[in-house]
């Protein structure tokens, strides 16, 4: 599966969340007050051009921080954490679709006024999450990696982890949603562009997952939160009869030096 094919699909089969034939790419409906009131100063556009299916906002101060949105997509995960982060940290979204960083980059002085900033904090930058060396971004820059059903999508997802631990630093935290599966897919279905492009047919197995991040030098997984996906389309849910989703939270940390 190539880049092309998920770009197409997110940059001109999906035009918002309504066309999603699954519920794997949508946020859950119970948010932090704190979370829900940023929400709040996002733009519709943006808003309805979200594919997340989770919450990645981890707990605790994130003031001053230097976050990185990981398939930043039309930028609604990095305009909650701009504020969030406050007018002194910064975000930057890597995101390889034209079309969601069109929309992205259209409202960021919006937000920059609606949040009172008198210069925005936050970046986008065109590029892929598995190539992070070509994205613009240097070892040991951030604080917070985050990334919002992203990681199915992309074929090497060892790159992925072994990029995100190489850009934060040292006890840097990375924490992510994403698809997790029973078992893996046969090559056919991981390869279908639809149920590649609903976030199913990339999707990890547990065990596959942990061994991606310990390779990649990461401390043991906790996991945030996790749910049962459901298939809304009979056409999809009857080709993966017997395969178990889930979208599930996880945190990662970067040890000390």
């Amino acid at each position: 599966m190539t880049h092309e094919t998920v770009k197409n699909y997110y940059g001109k089969t999906l035009k918002n969340s309504a066309d999603l034939k699954t519920n794997a790419c949508c946020a859950p409906k119970a948010l932090p007050a704190h979370v829900a009131e940023a929400l709040k100063n996002i733009h519709e556009e943006v808003k309805a051009r979200y594919y997340g299916c989770g919450l990645v906002v981890p707990e605790g101060d994130l003031e001053g921080l230097h976050i990185v949105d990981l398939g930043s997509g039309a930028g609604r995960d990095a305009y909650v954490f701009a504020q969030l982060a406050g007018e002194t940290g910064l975000v930057t979204g890597v995101d390889m679709t034209p079309e969601q960083l069109a929309v992205a980059r259209a409202h960021e002085d919006w937000h920059r006024e609606r949040f009172g900033y008198a210069r925005s904090n936050v970046r986008f930058v065109e590029g892929y999450i598995d190539r992070l060396d070509e994205a613009e971004i240097g070892s040991a820059f951030a604080d917070l990696a985050v990334s919002n059903c992203v990681i199915n999508l992309v074929t090497d997802k060892s790159a992925v982890f072994r990029g995100a631990f190489q850009m934060l630093k040292p006890e840097g935290r990375m924490v992510f949603a994403d698809v997790f599966v029973d078992v893996p897919l046969p090559t056919h279905l991981a390869e279908d562009p639809v149920i590649r492009g609903e976030c199913l047919g990339g999707a990890m197995t547990w065990d596959d997952f942990c061994r991606l991040a310990e390779e990649a030098g990461f401390e043991t997984p906790v996991i945030i939160e996790d749910r049962a996906l459901v298939i809304d389309s009979p056409a999809v849910r009857d080709q993966l009869n017997g395969f178990n989703f889930r979208s599930t939270t996880v945190s990662l940390r970067k040890p000390p030096v």
